[in-house]
Order: C-alpha cells, then sequence, then structure tokens
C-alpha cells in the first residue's frame, strides 16, 4: 500500500497549483487528508478567499465518506436528495458535493488519501487535484 508522507501530500499540492498556474485559475486553497480522514497537508494560495478551507475541507471528507471523488456526490444531489441529505447529517464537519474533492488510490486500489480543493469553478479545482493526485504517482477517482 502506498504511504501519505508529508512529502508526498506537499507534491500533490504543489503540482494542483502549478497546474492552476499553467491554466491561469482563480487563488486556490488545497487540503489533503490522509485514509483516516486526518489533515495531512493545507496550503493557501495569496488571494485566496474566506471560507475556502471549509469548503475544499468539505469536498476532501465527502470523498473519503463515500469512497470516490464528489462528482458522484453531486449526482445524487440530483438524482437522491434524501441520500445526500443523510450524507451530509452524519459526517462530521460537513460536505460539499460538487466536483472538486478526489480520492487518490494506490496501484492496488486502496484509498491513500482525498484531496479538495476550492477557489475556481468545480471542474477547474477537481482538474488541478487530477494533476497534483497523478504527480504524486497516485491514481485520481473523481467519481465520474
Amino acid at each position: 500500500m502506498a504511504i501519505l508522507n508529508l512529502s508526498r501530500a506537499n507534491r500533490i499540492i504543489n503540482q494542483a497549483f502549478a497546474h492552476a498556474a499553467d491554466k491561469d485559475f482563480k487563488p486556490l486553497v488545497c487540503v489533503v487528508l490522509d485514509g483516516g480522514g486526518n489533515i495531512k497537508a493545507f496550503q493557501a494560495q495569496d488571494g485566496a478567499s474566506i471560507g475556502r478551507f471549509a469548503v475544499a475541507s468539505g469536498k476532501a471528507r465527502g470523498a473519503l465518506a463515500t469512497g470516490t471523488g464528489t462528482r458522484w456526490l453531486n449526482a445524487q444531489a440530483e438524482s437522491r436528495p434524501h441520500f445526500l441529505a443523510g450524507v451530509c447529517s452524519v459526517i462530521e464537519g460537513g460536505v460539499v458535493p460538487v466536483p472538486g474533492g478526489v480520492i487518490a488510490k494506490d496501484k492496488n486500489g486502496n484509498i491513500v488519501a482525498a484531496v479538495g480543493i476550492s477557489g475556481d469553478t468545480s471542474d477547474a479545482d477537481e482538474a488541478c487535484a487530477v494533476a497534483g493526485i497523478e504527480a504524486a504517482r497516485l491514481f485520481a477517482d473523481t467519481g465520474a
């Protein structure tokens, strides 16, 4: 099983931010949770707006809570709102069911981490999370 050490968590963040800079996205924040839901690393780019940590964390928690990226949760909000309400009511700290929360898996499919990003559009946030995860030699699950 791949290990999420601090160096790897910071690589995810650095590469996510590099992708954002390359695409000229708005200032982002990135939260990396380990497989148990503990914060391993967090950074905010200069100019990121208030509340972004809470949103990014909610995306990462939502991904871990369901074992898949938050794009799946977003779809559930439309087709099964009662399910989403239940998930939101039992996950301490809250869940944000929009794209931008991505699961990082090792080559055997084990969940190593969840990455939550907030600051630009949900699709842009998700793309940055995927770029960071892949740069850390992990596999991204967006929930698509």
